[in-house]
């Protein structure tokens, strides 16, 4: 398709009649102040719908300011998005070709009609969001293979091919990596659900997650970073693993760091990976200097606990990163109250906190919840529910994720924005220059206000219980 200049079709359309244009400068000049804003109501009247603009003015008013130091600069973002379950890519893989194609489109592409996710989490061995329990090295009872002769990733074949695809979408996209459990041979239970990895099996299981990342390697999919062990402290998961902060520093710096360093494997170890109620768990680790130096950052869930903590973490370890790696969405919550809660907890609080993802938990499942294991998540909602191979609903986190997903790429950096006692906000410069502001209205009334950047003031009205994202 061939486009053609319509400044240039309207001059000479112009010129005929005698109607005068104003000149290019002005035009640019009226769009440098020109802000384009995105809605969702928590009533779900709007959602993620793009409203008339609003301009900058020279002019001061007397509303409450939500003002932008672009000169006070914190983190560097990685991205915004979901976990990949294997019960993710089952249900996705539903839908006729035509329907899944043009979802993983609006999912992860690049423009006007897609969210951009760019951030995954995936598990390495299943989740309890996966239709069975499995580990890349499962045996008859009894046996051993410390030599990892029988690893496999043929468990996971349907989602490596839909990562492949992904990828070819969005190149760009980061991963990050969980093991829900070791393989049960390894295990003082002998169990998926529970139990903790047998001392002698450290060096093996740092081997077993080295060839995780090796294998996906080969299918040219690259691992930015894993955490050792998604919610360390919940053994009552299928699968899960109890694994108390001093047997993750022994294994981190012990085992996984020099077998990490040993083969050349440049993917980040990121510790924790679970509530914000017990933010020591990561600080015990940090404080040991033979596991600080193997040690990325620290990841944290919402469950339990206040967001506040990743910036307890950060004031006494700063030059360790912080990530945000989970937070479910169920069937019985409501519209309104989940993508407020979330808005201004997982995305905006998370990142006023020093993270650098937001991610929500399924990316989709079906209409009875599942896939799921037996003992696993039966009320997790995912991003997407598939009906039926033609049909698929957009829920709350959809929507969550795409308010700063859309607009905020990887590589931008959270900026200084001040907070009312309604409003709660976070802003971005992105690599682009465009500066993003997101907002989330915490009172049920409408609250007007002033965006102040820059020496100019745009007046906005927000409605109330909703979050608008920002672009200028």
């Amino acid at each position: 398709m061939k486009f053609f200049n319509l400044y240039s079709f309207f001059k000479g359309a112009a010129l005929l009649s005698g109607v005068v244009l104003f000149p290019l400068s002005c035009t640019a000049q009226n769009h440098k102040n020109k802000v384009q804003y995105w809605l969702t109501k928590g009533d779900e009247s709007v959602k993620l719908e793009l409203q008339a603009p609003i301009r900058f003015v020279n002019n001061s008013n007397s509303l409450q300011n939500i003002e932008i130091d672009e000169t006070q600069k914190f983190q560097y973002i990685d991205g915004f998005g979901y976990t990949l379950t294997g019960g993710s890519v089952e249900v996705i893989n539903r839908l006729s070709p035509s329907k899944r194609k043009a979802l993983l489109y609006e999912l992860f592409g690049n423009d006007k009609n897609s969210i951009s996710i760019s951030y995954l989490r995936l598990s390495i061995g299943a989740s309890d969001l996966d239709g069975e329990v499995f580990s890349y090295d499962d045996l008859p009872e009894g046996d051993t293979d410390v030599s990892l002769s029988k690893f496999s990733l043929a468990k996971d074949k349907a989602l490596i091919v839909m990562l492949k695809e992904i990828l070819t979408i969005n190149p760009k996209i980061k991963i990050i990596a969980a093991p829900w459990s070791a393989p049960v041979w390894m295990k003082d239970n002998e169990k998926s659900k529970g139990g903790s990895l047998k001392p002698e099996f450290y060096s093996v299981y740092a081997q077993y997650l080295a060839k995780y990342i090796q294998e996906m390697k080969k299918e040219s999919i690259v691992i930015d970073a894993i955490t050792p062990q998604n919610e360390p402290l919940h053994p009552g998961n299928n699968p899960s693993l109890y694994m108390p902060s001093e047997q993750r520093g022994d294994f981190i710096k012990n085992h996984l760091g020099p077998v990490f360093k040993r083969e050349g494997i440049k993917t980040k170890i990121v510790i924790y990976d679970h509530n914000c109620n017990k933010p020591e768990y990561a600080m015990d680790i940090l404080k040991d200097p033979d596991a600080y130096q193997y040690i990325d950052g620290s990841a944290f869930h919402l469950y339990e606990g206040d967001i506040s903590a990743l910036s307890i973490v950060h004031k006494a370890f700063p030059k360790k990163n912080l990530y945000f790696t989970e937070q479910w969405t169920g069937a019985k919550g409501t519209f309104n109250e989940d993508f407020n809660w979330h808005t201004k907890n997982v995305i905006i609080g998370s990142m006023r906190n020093w993270s650098k993802t937001a991610l929500e938990w399924n990316l989709a499942n079906d209409s009875k919840y599942g896939p799921h294991t037996v003992g696993g998540c039966t009320e997790c909602k995912g991003a997407i529910t598939v009906s039926d191979s033609e049909n698929f609903t957009r829920n709350v986190s959809y929507y969550i994720i795409a308010h700063a997903s859309k607009f905020v790429p990887t590589g931008s950096q959270r900026i200084a924005s001040t907070q009312t006692e309604k409003l709660s906000t976070v802003a971005f410069k992105t690599p682009e220059g465009k500066t993003v502001l997101i907002v989330q209205n915490g009172s049920p009334s409408d609250e007007r206000f002033s965006i102040k950047f820059a020496g100019k003031t745009a007046s906005v009205t927000i409605p109330g219980s909703s979050a608008a994202t920002y672009i200028f």
